[in-house]
């Protein structure tokens, strides 16, 4: 899988998280993707705390494997170099907002002449067109907006989100599956096209089971904390040291863990007979399975309920995911060297995980990194390239012009 895509070359004009993981899972699935942001740079690297060196651990955690180039696109001379970069790609992705690529003369129907194999992914907050296209939006306001929000949280408390910004990365594995069916579309025909990705679809996408049930009964859904809507057991309870995640509700495994738990007469309660039951009654299941959990630790509890084929887990912190048997087998910790800070262990590349994370990843690119590098793969001579930084529409370090290529 690291290799897939080696051949294709991906232009990636986005920032923050959903378009960056999308790119990123290009680029580790072997694309060349040069990243172009402008000379401040991606606005990710100041969404601390969690510092790599200057820049946020959050933009590191979305750019390993990319070249980095800086481009100012209000000089003539940068909007230039962007366009003659999309002439050298397969697919371009970008998270401005609607109408920016077009006022700069990038946006797909200006480009499609021109370049008609190319794949153009669009990523924004509510899509292309609509109301709303020119609304911005990160992940917590999509949590709102799409009702995410209204799930998640306990009965009367505030309203909570995920704390990992999932619909950004949802977004960005929905846009990389669109260009991978693109790409296919492409071998077939020799034509690339447009995609619109937005955060709302995205977010809409993850609510499939509770949108569907709504509209199903009516019924709006309310918080649960860790307990699912669904079915019952199939929520976190409380140990004598800790939390411990558990579904029973199958009718085999209810029996079973009423005999674990020695409260065989749960069993035989009307109220607690069927899974839809148990949920009815969740709040006097809970109290019942609560006294009996709270006897023993969690770690004390696992070996009796696998033996009995009852789904459970700790609820594990972070410290525990750095030392779980099962993620260093699938080698889904692996460590980047990155320049001035050392060793950084990030989430790796998730399909085949164990082979595909051997392979090693380079680091997020420095602002500019590789602007030089690339100037001269376009032609530019280094009298050229050093005009253009010196005109502030190209940044790069001063090493890259006039010592060793990046």
């Amino acid at each position: 899988m690291r290799n897939a895509l080696d051949g294709l070359t991906v232009i990636d004009f986005t920032q923050i998280g959903a378009g960056p993981s999308c790119t990123m899972l290009l680029a580790d699935m072997g694309a060349r993707v040069i990243k172009v942001e402008s000379p401040a740079g991606d606005i990710g690297r100041t969404l601390g705390p969690g510092w790599v060196g200057e820049d946020a651990a959050l933009y590191h955690g979305f750019n390993r494997n990319k070249l980095g180039m800086a481009l100012d696109f209000k000089k003539p001379e940068g909007l230039d170099i962007a366009r003659r970069l999309i002439a050298t790609a397969d697919i371009v992705v970008e998270s401005m907002r609607p109408g920016v690529m077009q006022r700069a003369g990038l946006a797909h129907a200006q480009l499609e002449a021109q370049h008609p194999s190319l794949i153009y992914c669009s990523i924004s907050a509510y899509g292309q067109q609509g109301p709303y296209s020119q609304r911005a939006g990160v992940d917590g306001v999509l949590q709102a907006d799409s009702g995410l929000m209204s799930l998640i949280g306990t009965p009367g408390g505030e309203p909570c989100k995920v704390q990992a910004p999932i619909v950004d990365v949802t977004t960005g594995y929905l846009a990389c599956i669109g260009i991978l069916a693109k790409l296919q579309q492409r071998s077939r025909d020799g034509r690339g096209g447009h995609l619109d990705v937005s955060l709302l679809n995205s977010a809409l996408a993850l609510q499939q089971s509770s949108l569907t049930s709504y509209f199903a009964d009516g019924e709006p859904p309310v918080p649960s904390g860790s307990a699912a809507p669904y079915s019952a057991p199939n929520q976190a309870f409380e140990t004598k040291d800790g939390w411990l995640m558990v579904a029973a509700y199958s009718a085999e495994r209810w029996a079973s863990l009423c005999s674990v738990l020695d409260l065989r007469h749960l069993e035989k309660d009307p109220r607690f007979a069927t899974s839809p039951l148990r949920v009815a009654n969740r709040a006097a299941m809970t109290h019942e399975l609560t006294v009996a959990f709270m006897r023993r630790s969690a770690d004390e509890w696992i070996a009796p309920l696998q033996s009995a084929d009852i789904l459970c887990a700790k609820v594990a912190r972070y410290a525990d995911i750095a030392a779980h048997p099962q993620v260093a087998a699938n080698a889904m910790l692996p460590a980047v060297d990155v320049p001035g800070f050392g060793t950084l262990r990030m989430p790796g590349f998730p399909i085949n995980s164990a082979s595909a994370n051997t392979a090693g990843f380079t680091p997020a690119p420095a602002c500019g990194q590789d602007s030089a590098l690339l100037l001269r793969e376009l032609g530019l001579k280094d009298d050229e390239i050093e005009e253009l930084i010196q005109s502030g529409a190209v940044r790069s370090p001063a090493e890259t012009v006039t010592g060793a290529e990046a």
